[in-house]
């Protein structure tokens, strides 16, 4: 059933946008197993904005908090600026890569590819949790360099959020603030990417007639991704808080060989 390809598909981005097991490399597994054929641009169009909404109502506080202060005078107003500006500087490089390399990043997407970077993956999930624990403050230049981690997890099979967690772990950054950093610094490269195909998907001629699309299937895949999107990420606050990331390496391992065998 076509509905259920869509419905494994939106969990699948759901989860793993979230998870530190890259999600742009399980929808490339995921659409090559199910045989779906090239990428559906509406239906990643909607996936991504469901699970951008997901990270909005997990982060709403924080979300309005900053909106509501940035405008502010006070140690308040300037920290939430300095914080604001923290998350814009850090969407540079990723902003940077996407643009310039879009279509070059786009033809990587095979199997093979993809089992060798999320074996790339494990490598950056086993070593930062041997990082030792730390409470630098977050500062432009550790902003930065989560950020440089976030522009190479474009390539498909590198988990974002493994890569900026991992990186802030090893820059000494706090656990807690490290997986709160990632997650909002998130929205910015999420929101582009749905705009940037959104834009492709506009200038399909196809576009025109929408009618025929499998509209059912989207919205149950569009559903499933928003509420695995919000269990996913809530779960993985907790995780990098509470315990290690080392089983989401081994697992990376395990697929990533296993895409590298049969891809």
């Amino acid at each position: 059933m076509e509905e259920l390809a869509y419905l494994l598909l939106g969990l699948v981005q759901g989860l793993t946008e979230f998870l530190p097991v890259s999600s742009s490399g399980h929808l490339t597994l995921g659409q090559a197993v199910l045989g779906l054929g090239e990428e559906d641009l509406t239906f990643t169009v909607l996936v991504h904005a469901a699970t951008a909404l997901s990270t909005v109502v997990v982060f709403r506080d924080d979300i309005l908090g900053l909106v509501r202060d940035v405008f502010t005078s006070g140690d308040a107003g300037s920290q939430a600026r300095s914080y604001t500006g923290l998350i814009l500087l850090s969407a540079v490089p990723a902003a940077a890569v996407g643009l310039g390399f879009k279509e070059a990043i786009e033809s990587l997407a095979t199997p093979r590819f993809v089992g060798a970077m999320l074996c790339v993956t494990a490598a950056i999930l086993l070593l930062s949790q041997r990082a030792t624990a730390g409470n630098r403050p977050l500062g432009s230049g550790r902003a930065l360099g989560i950020g440089i981690a976030q522009a190479i997890a474009i390539l498909p099979g590198i988990s974002r959020s493994g890569s900026t967690i991992g990186a802030a772990l090893m820059l000494g950054i706090s656990r807690e603030e490290a997986a709160r950093f990632s997650f909002l610094m998130a929205l910015i490269p999420i929101g582009g990417a749905t705009l940037l195909t959104l834009k492709d998907l506009l200038e399909q001629p196809a576009v025109a007639d929408a009618a025929a699309g499998p509209w059912l299937g989207y919205a149950v895949g569009t559903l499933a991704a928003f509420a695995s999107g919000w269990a996913a990420c809530t779960w993985m606050i907790r995780l990098v808080k509470r315990s290690n990331l080392e089983g989401f390496g081994v697992y990376c391992l395990a697929v990533g060989v296993l895409a590298l065998i049969f891809g």
